[in-house]
């Protein structure tokens, strides 16, 4: 199956490079910048971008790793060490079922500003939220503007985790995005690209941590979730920048070999990720971690996004940890603008 995964890569990589051939570009990456319109940021651009994150963020990464090491008694962390909790807690259960999930953030939205909080209630008034998991539901969890009506519909797949708590507030900022937007005469400015669209969602994050205590009455607990989040927030960068800097290379080199991708995957990934962490004896495993993230096969280029609206957001943050009532003004205020 990989060795298939792989030759299937081999082929997208070819095709997508004679489709830029054909519409007279270099190469992929340049017709995509393109494609995805952005006429406003350069691939030296995000190579500045991807610098920064090595240079500022991975090394606080760095201290995360050291003192995860340091709690769990370990001379070495393992992959595996990276995905439980150093102090051996159990899961956070900040909910039992979706009508709960949604209540509280309900009133988490309505805490921040009423009108954040009668979206939400609108959406539930007409039945558009399907959060539970259930068999045989798809996967995932989005938000889905629906441009005649104004009100958008969340889909999702609860199962009474912090991480769905999140996944709520995420696509509860994009609900307020549609709400926002409704009333603009041009559908097309309803839709903003995704630096714009997840700046909405990472923001409510963000801001909305002031009152979870509506999900975590024991104090402990409310600042372990914030805890993991906020580092959560932080861990994206590296990732992000790891996929960029991969898809440029790829792109860039469209006659690369199996080997060679493997060998520049591994270096990337080691710049930006678990630089104090073993593989010892794992290593066969490493240079194929790039086959999780779908994007790279579905939606090339679509990832930096990620992390230009994270950094937007945690500016968002700022503001509003300095002056609540204007930065939340002023979010409503740019996202009513499309």
């Amino acid at each position: 199956l990989v060795a298939q995964l792989h030759q299937l890569f081999t082929e997208l990589v070819q095709l997508r490079h004679q489709v830029a051939l054909n519409a007279g570009f270099a190469n992929f990456r340049d017709y995509m910048f393109a494609a995805l319109g952005r006429f406003d940021y350069t691939p030296e651009d995000t190579f500045n971008f991807h610098a920064a994150i090595r240079a500022t963020v991975v090394p606080l990464i760095d201290e995360f790793d050291d003192a995860r090491r340091r709690a769990l008694a370990l001379s070495t962390l393992r992959p595996w060490d990276l995905d439980v909790d150093p102090s051996g807690k159990p899961p956070l259960r900040p909910f039992q079922t979706g009508e709960e999930l949604l209540e509280k953030t309900i009133t988490v939205f309505q805490r921040l500003d009423p009108f954040l909080g009668q979206c939400l209630t609108t959406m539930r008034q007409m039945g558009h939220l399907d959060l539970e998991s259930r068999k045989g539901k798809a996967p995932g969890g989005y938000n889905y503007p629906l441009d005649e009506t104004g009100v958008p519909f969340i889909f999702m797949n609860a199962t009474s985790s912090l991480r769905d708590v999140v996944t709520m507030l995420h696509e509860g900022g994009h609900a307020v995005h549609s709400f926002l937007t409704r009333r603009l005469p041009l559908s097309a400015d309803k839709h903003p690209p995704s630096e714009v669209a997840e700046l909405a969602s990472m923001s409510m994050e963000l801001m909305s941590m002031d009152h979870w205590d509506v999900f975590f009455s024991d104090p402990a607990e409310l600042r372990r979730a914030k805890k993991t989040h906020l580092e959560g927030v932080l861990e994206t960068f590296p990732w992000v920048a790891t996929i960029d800097k991969f898809q440029h290379w790829i792109y860039e080199n469209p006659d690369h070999t199996e080997a060679q991708r493997h060998q520049r995957w591994t270096q990337i990934f080691q710049e930006f990720n678990q630089r104090s962490v073993s593989w010892s004896g794992l290593e066969k495993f490493r240079p194929y971690l790039w086959q999780k993230q779908l994007h790279l096969y579905e939606v090339p280029f679509y990832y930096i996004e990620y992390a230009l609206a994270q950094l937007g957001a945690i500016a968002v943050w700022r503001n509003f940890r300095q002056d609540p009532a204007a930065a939340l003004a002023g979010y409503q205020q740019a996202l009513a603008l499309g």
